[in-house]
């Protein structure tokens, strides 16, 4: 519980709140068998608001300053719910709650349990996540009737259980409703929690509180699922070698041919391509039983093809030089 410097007589005159503990929201001012002198000075310091409650019921609201000096002016629903009148000096029992209106930083959350969502390309998937959300408390009223209510103090982490289960739900309900693939999400972790965020800022705010930051840090599958998935990831990655082969291929084209060698550092590097396609033309020929070698026609007699082209020059088709050309060829085969 805070430290309160008050001075303590048969009323209190002086009322302030040093909040020298960290990670208090809310703290009743200790007025037991004590009364609030009429005319008392009251301090609110920054990052503070004061409530006054009567028998349960909110009243005034204190912003930082002061000090505020208590009469019927300054308190005017307290004022009303007692129905004082305007000759009223007289001491008074009343509530007084300081709240801690500073930010609150790196709060944590997580699923405890597993949270399952149906995805589109894996059916019914369980997904665990985690990570970090920051708020300020801004609304007293709504804080003091819908959380803290009249306990003598109310902490962090007294709330961070209710904030959590409220993350959770609105996770779960994000996802059921969203139907982005469970990939995508994992790609995505910024763009979720804002998303989130948003869905989320509402009903931080019906409880006096606004959600400054909200981050996903990590978002995880079943050890089972993961598997597949990178089964799956594995098998997209080998059905793209082949045109991984062609990129680095043609990458190497120009590599070589600025090196020493010019011409003939670019004929290795095709060499080897080509080395590498009919290394995979004779796997792929032993799968499919037989091979090329098996299918190819065998290479006709050269002074076959000789009478052939002389046909061809006789009806006009080939020239004298372009017959006599293919003929030197084919008789160079013979020798």
């Amino acid at each position: 519980m805070g430290l309160f410097d008050f001075i303590k007589k048969q009323f209190v005159d002086v009322i302030h709140w040093t909040d020298a503990q960290d990670g208090i929201l809310a703290s009743r001012y200790p007025m037991q068998d004590f009364e609030i002198q009429y005319g008392a000075q009251l301090t609110v310091r920054d990052g503070q608001l004061a409530l006054f409650v009567d028998q349960g019921k909110v009243a005034d609201v204190f912003i930082p300053g002061g000090p505020y000096t208590l009469n019927t002016q300054t308190l005017p629903l307290l004022t009303n719910l007692k129905h004082w009148d305007k000759l009223f000096e007289s001491p008074f029992k009343a509530d007084v709650y300081f709240f801690n209106t500073r930010l609150q930083l790196d709060r944590k959350w997580g699923t405890p349990q597993a949270i399952t969502i149906r995805d589109k390309e894996f059916g019914m998937v369980q997904i665990r996540a985690f990570g970090l959300y920051s708020y300020k408390l801004v609304d007293v009223t709504k804080f003091y009737k819908e959380i803290s209510g009249s306990r003598e103090s109310y902490t962090v982490d007294d709330l961070d259980g209710q904030l959590r289960g409220m993350v959770v739900a609105g996770m779960s309900d994000l996802f059921a409703q969203s139907g982005i693939p469970f990939i995508d999400m994992a790609a995505n972790q910024d763009e979720l929690g804002a998303q989130l965020k948003t869905k989320l800022a509402e009903t931080f705010t019906r409880y006096g509180l606004e959600l400054d930051q909200f981050t996903v840090q990590n978002i995880s599958l079943p050890e089972a699922l993961q598997k597949v998935l990178d089964q799956r990831i594995g098998m997209n990655i080998a059905g793209n070698l082949n045109q991984l082969t062609q990129y680095n291929t043609a990458q190497s084209i120009p590599i070589a041919a600025a090196n020493e060698g010019g011409a003939a550092g670019v004929g290795a590097s095709l060499g080897a391509g080509m080395a590498m396609g009919q290394a995979m033309m004779g796997a792929m020929g032993q799968t499919m039983g037989g091979g090329a070698a098996a299918g190819a026609a065998p290479a006709e007699d050269p002074l076959v093809t000789i009478e052939k082209l002389h046909g061809l020059k006789e009806k006009g088709i080939l020239s004298q030089e372009e017959f006599d050309a293919k003929k030197a060829e084919l008789l160079k085969k013979l020798v």
